[in-house]
């Protein structure tokens, strides 16, 4: 007891400080491995580049670089084809930890080489050569091994920390270089980076054998031919718009690549000039150091916070500003002979700094968006285009065009260094001209392909310009088109930006059709603003007006304006006036007059309500709901819910709702049982929010409910989506079971996959606050520790052991008990797994032997969980027996002992909680039939369970197996709710000569 103050303190602690890097518990060990490898191994090549620059630089100097860049593009194209090859002839947990040791490996050799007089200069050039093809292979080695070990929701958790190693790295081993220039001299850095890089793989080895399970068994030869096909169909789907985005995105990447080298081969050719080797080596230590320690303070504490704020292309904009902006004050101070060498020195250091500073900060954080507008079904398809081709293309045209400017200003008598470093700079800021026009484009096309794609509740515009976004929307709204396109510009409309959504709508509503205008004020009166009520007012002077605007729009007015004369209601109250507009305007005046002006209202309200006519019923109600104000019609309310109008009662449930009147709370839930009523109570009881969860949850987790009854509860509950509901769905979720666990999980995965970005967002939260990863791998578990359990039922009650129709009941019911399982596993996999490949195997599971085998593959190349073998051997084509068995060595969680079927059918009752009513029942006729004894606490307990036919099948049990004990359980049975249940007791009372017991 003494430890528990102590554990639970560094349980505290441990708790947030996960909360501080925004972890879930499950998520530190491996994000902190990854970044201790991703770190070894960027010292390692930090390192190794420090040291092939500064010997680069004395032995062949700057002017030779594009000949790197032109031969790195071939090796690094060369080395992405490696990459593949190696990942069809091994799995690919090995894969990663041969391309970490490829990546250090030579560098023994680099090391070898340099202490050979006559092969010293090819091994420098060979060493640059490495040092850029490496560079993006590393970064491809991370990416995999992170998509692997990470699902999509946990890597935005955990990528940005992992990625930082590499600034540590910049401030570690930058800061370094001069000590161990000073203690072992520039050649062996080279040795000290191999060790450090081979440390990274065996961090890797590490991963790959402690998390073995994130990685797929088998080699990817499998499922050539499909990509192929998807890499056709993903040509096929690119056209129009999606076209002409990815190529501004191509052109995008290509451009900032180009600029990147450009602007190394200006720093270097001036390091070239400036300084001598060592100075040059100990010069980049310091300056990696300083630019890596500047990173990683500003990815952070600020990248998400000014992205968040500016938006997206703001803040991609700051690049190609700065380096225009700075190239240019560059150029004009290199121009005086006395500070020309100076300027272009300083200046260009300054240059490198901040596109490396920004670059590898705000830039490298925005790219993942710039995929967004891309479909899901070729976004990945578009990554590894831009990966694998624009990125060496870059580079290898990056150094033609370097090699050709020099050689063309040589010819024409331009070989002064100055001249050509000026030129250089020109070229730069034009090409940083030409990104900045070029991410202008990208914005313009990246918001329409959103508004093109957008569904409502899906997309998030936080990151986008909403000025531009409001002007497509006036565009569509003005220009000819279908009406269909301008409703859901409306619709989306109002759910970015309700609040605003009249700035836009109010000065177009003279213009538009009676069916937008109408959808147009309704949008609007979520939040009225008197700023828009001169347009609207004109709405009711339109002669001939239909009812239904006419009414939006004077409660529009009302609502929006502080100061009101209330006779100007007056005349909308006399019986000629249609009763949507009448009803409207009396409820206007429940709201807004004095007592004396209240009572009008009241009386105009009351005909209706009596009315012989169904719409003046019906609009009488709605006008109760939007007048706040019912107590004083409240005696007609009880009639009303028996109004032989279908309309008229719907609408007298929303009323209820509107009002909160609480006193018809509960015929609110009686409106759920019945067919007719039960969108409308929904509808209502979701309106109601949080105020509504009480008697909804007593409702949900009442059994002796009828199970419809229960199951609008959990959907209503939902529906509501807030955050004490979502409590309520996932605690339950917990300590649930059977068809009630995978209706929740239903409600869960339809709120998480189709509602908004916010709600998501909360759910996620939610489930990570009450769950965790952990939680639903415990949850993985459950299912798949009750799904051996029926596996070994149905081996110990096998029909050579059980024969019979009871028995062949029951092993149907444990069949689909199975099946339950495994569907309730497939909702919780879709959580921790990307859910349409969750989805697509599902599918494939239950197709031909090949599609079963497509199928498992998928399953085993998404699913990222612990006892994934264990399912993936569930989920098999083998006999039962010899399932379980495997089942049983891959897991502890399965332990089968052979058992008598007398003995099993006990253990089954055992698991009563867990088993379906059906399964129950057949338990009970099965014992019967064979009889075999069972437990007075499996009798008694199941006696009392809401189920009829489980009531039935017990007492059919004990007719047999125990006469005695039924004799004395009858005269206390007789008040049953069941009426099957009731005959066959009264049939047995009769039976047994007992006396019937007087009604209650």
């Amino acid at each position: 007891m003494s430890l528990s103050g102590p554990v639970q303190d560094i349980q505290s602690l441990r708790g947030r400080l996960l909360d501080i890097i925004n972890l879930r518990p499950g998520e530190e060990e491996r994000t902190l491995l990854m970044f201790a490898f991703y770190t070894a191994t960027s010292m390692g090549i930090l390192w190794l580049e420090v040291s092939s620059a500064a010997l680069f630089l004395g032995a062949y100097g700057a002017s030779s670089l594009p000949w790197i860049y032109i031969f790195s593009a071939g090796v690094g194209l060369g080395l992405s084809v490696v990459y593949s090859w190696l990942q069809r002839l091994f799995p690919l947990r090995r894969v990663i930890v041969i391309i970490a040791l490829l990546m250090a490996l030579p560098i023994l050799g680099f090391r070898w080489g340099l202490t050979v007089e006559w092969l010293a200069a090819p091994m420098v050039f060979s060493m640059r050569l490495w040092i850029e093809a490496i560079y993006g292979l590393n970064d491809l080695n991370l990416s995999v091994t992170a998509n692997q070990l990470f699902n999509i929701r946990e890597i935005k958790r955990a990528f940005p920390i992992i990625s930082s190693g590499n600034l540590v790295a910049d401030v570690i081993s930058g800061f370094s270089v001069y000590l161990l220039l000073q203690w072992i001299g520039l050649q062996n850095v080279l040795l000290l980076s191999f060790v450090v890089m081979v440390t990274g793989a065996a961090l890797l080895y590490h991963l790959s054998r402690n998390y073995e399970h994130a990685f797929p068994d088998s080699p990817r030869r499998q499922a050539e031919d499909a990509e192929a096909v998807e890499s056709y169909r993903s040509r096929q789907r690119l056209q129009g718009p999606i076209r002409q985005y990815v190529v501004l995105l191509f052109a995008f990447f290509v451009l900032a690549q180009m600029l990147l080298f450009s602007i190394e081969f200006q720093f270097f050719s001036q390091l070239e000039a400036n300084l001598d080797v060592d100075a040059i080596a100990a010069f980049l230590g310091f300056f990696s150091g300083l630019l890596g320690l500047i990173e990683l303070f500003t990815q952070w504490f600020t990248s998400s916070r000014l992205i968040e704020r500016e938006g997206v292309f703001k803040v991609a904009l700051v690049l190609p500003s700065v380096i225009g902006g700075l190239g240019l004050l560059t150029l004009a101070l290199s121009y005086p002979s006395w500070l020309s060498a100076s300027a272009l020195f300083v200046g260009l250091v300054g240059l490198k700094f901040f596109d490396e500073w920004l670059r590898c900060t705000l830039v490298a954080t925005t790219r993942p968006i710039l995929f967004q507008p891309i479909p899901d079904q070729v976004r990945s398809t578009v990554q590894s285009w831009v990966s694998g081709i624009a990125e060496p293309l870059a580079m290898g045209g990056m150094g033609i065009a370097i090699l050709l400017i020099i050689a063309l200003c040589n010819r024409v008598g331009l070989s002064d260094p100055l001249i050509q470093a000026r030129l250089f700079l020109v070229g730069t800021v034009a090409a940083a001209l030409v990104w900045f026009v070029i991410m202008v484009l990208l914005r313009s096309r990246y918001l329409n392909l959103l508004v093109r794609g957008a569904e409502r509740g899906l997309l998030s515009f936080s990151d986008a310009n909403l000025r531009v976004l409001k002007r497509a929307f006036i565009e569509q709204l003005e220009q000819p088109g279908l009406e269909a396109n301008k409703r859901s510009c409306i619709e989306l409309l109002s759910h970015i930006d309700p609040q605003n959504v009249g700035e836009i709508l109010a000065p177009r509503l003279a213009e538009l059709p009676p069916g937008l205008q109408r959808q147009s004020l309704e949008a609007m009166l979520e939040h009225p603003n008197g700023a828009y009520t001169e347009q609207v007012q004109a709405l009711l002077r339109r002669p001939n007006q239909t009812p239904e605007i006419l009414a939006l729009a004077l409660r529009y007015v009302w609502l929006a304006e502080a100061t009101f004369n209330i006779n100007d209601l007056r005349p909308y109250l006399q019986p000629e006036v249609d009763a949507v507009v009448r009803g409207t305007a009396a409820s206007l005046m429940l709201r807004r007059g004095n007592s004396q002006e209240r009572a009008e209202a009241t009386a105009t309200l009351r005909k209706m309500l009596v009315h012989d006519e169904e719409r003046e019923r019906v609009m009488g109600c709605r006008a109760l709901g939007e007048a706040d104000y019912m107590e004083s019609l409240s005696i007609y309310i009880d009639d009303l819910l028996q109004d032989p109008s279908l309309r008229v009662r719907r609408a007298l449930l929303e009323a209820i709702a509107a009002t909160q009147y609480k006193k018809y709370y509960p015929s609110l839930l009686k409106a759920l049982q019945y067919k007719s009523t039960r969108e409308a109570a929904v509808n209502a009881l979701t309106r109601l929010g949080n105020e509504a969860l009480p008697m909804l949850q007593e409702l949900a987790l009442d059994h002796y409910r009828p199970e419809i009854l229960r199951n609008q509860a959990w959907q209503v509950i939902g529906n509501i989506g807030t955050l004490p509901a979502l409590d309520f769905l996932i605690q339950n979720l917990i300590t649930t079971w059977g068809s009630t666990r995978r209706h929740i999980l239903r409600i869960l995965l339809s709120l998480y996959q189709e509602s908004g970005v916010k709600r998501s967002s909360l759910i996620d939260g939610a489930l990570d606050r009450m769950l965790g990863r952990g939680g639903i791998e415990d949850l993985l578990n459950t299912e798949l520790a009750f799904a051996g359990q029926m596996l070994a039922a149905k081996i110990d009650l096998a029909p050579n052991r059980v024969a019979g129709v009871e028995g062949d009941l029951l092993r149907e019911a444990l069949d689909g008990l199975q099946s339950d399982a495994i569907d309730r596993l497939f909702m919780l996999l879709r959580f921790v797994s990307p859910a349409q490949a969750i989805q697509a195997a599902q599918v494939s599971l239950s197709g031909s032997a090949s599609s079963w085998a497509r199928g498992i593959e998928i399953l085993d190349n998404v699913v990222d969980v612990a006892n994934k073998r264990s399912i993936l051997l569930l989920l098999d084509r083998r006999p039962d027996a010899e399932k379980l068995k495997q089942l049983a060595l891959a897991t502890p969680l399965i332990v089968y002992q052979p058992l008598p079927p007398g003995d099993r059918l006990r253990q089954l009752l055992d698991l009563r909680n867990f088993l379906s009513d059906w399964a129950t029942a057949c338990c009970f006729h099965l014992a019967r039939v064979q009889r075999w004894n069972l437990t007075a606490e499996h009798t008694l307990a199941l006696l009392q369970h809401p189920t009829g036919f489980v009531r039935e099948a017990v007492l059919a049990y004990l007719a047999v197996a125990s006469p005695r004990a039924l004799r004395e359980l009858l005269p206390v049975l007789q008040q049953d709710s069941d009426r099957l249940v009731l005959a066959q007791i009264k049939q047995m009372i009769t039976t047994y000569n007992l006396e019937p017991s007087p009604p209650l």
